[in-house]
């Protein structure tokens, strides 16, 4: 269902998930979808011990065959100039997920994410964040309920030591598209971690 299609990817902070993307990325092109990487301002700045940003925009070239879009203005194409058959954010930090859900588009990914929507496009959200379950929570149940927006499953990835934190199961996540392609949620949303 992916083959030939065009998939916007966008990549937000939550650097501790990366290894976990880049085989999703990597099963995208096998299965020949057009996977286009966006990159948000703290992806392309920020060295941590997960790795240095260089590297990363460059592993992600290397996977894709695209540079990264790192800019608003590139990422604004997405739009009717340009449209992608879905935009996938993974993964979504909370930071992004608030700014999305208020309809905040200051890093190239909420841009290309906005676009998607306003094309009336499918957008998949994996999230990883450690306030899901607090402060966020609104801003989570807030996409939730938007029509177009699909998530990948998630859960408590550790209940006990950060009972608010809620990450997506990166496994999922071209199932995930396929159904949201078809406009469908991949279910169970919810699911154990």
């Amino acid at each position: 269902m992916v083959k030939g299609r065009k998939i916007g990817f966008g990549i937000t902070g939550s650097h501790c998930t990366y290894d976990q993307v880049f085989p999703i990325l990597e099963i995208l092109v096998e299965r020949e979808a057009d996977v286009i990487p966006v990159v948000s301002f703290t992806v392309q700045k920020t060295d941590t011990r997960f790795g240095e940003a260089q590297r990363h925009l460059e592993r992600f070239e290397a996977i894709t065959g695209h540079k990264p879009v790192t800019t608003i203005e590139a990422a604004e194409k997405f739009g009717p100039a340009n449209p992608v058959d879905c935009m996938v954010v993974a993964p979504l930090t909370g930071n992004s997920l608030s700014k999305l859900a208020n309809a905040i588009t200051d890093t190239p990914v909420l841009m290309a994410t906005k676009a998607t929507l306003r094309n009336q496009g499918p957008v998949v959200l994996a999230i990883s964040t450690n306030d899901a379950l607090g402060l966020n929570g609104t801003n989570l149940m807030r996409l939730m309920a938007t029509k177009g927006i699909f998530f990948v499953p998630f859960g408590q990835d550790q209940p006990f030591s950060k009972p608010n934190s809620l990450v997506a199961k990166m496994d999922f996540l071209p199932d995930t598209i396929e159904a949201a392609l078809q406009m469908k949620q991949f279910q169970p949303v919810i699911t154990t971690y």
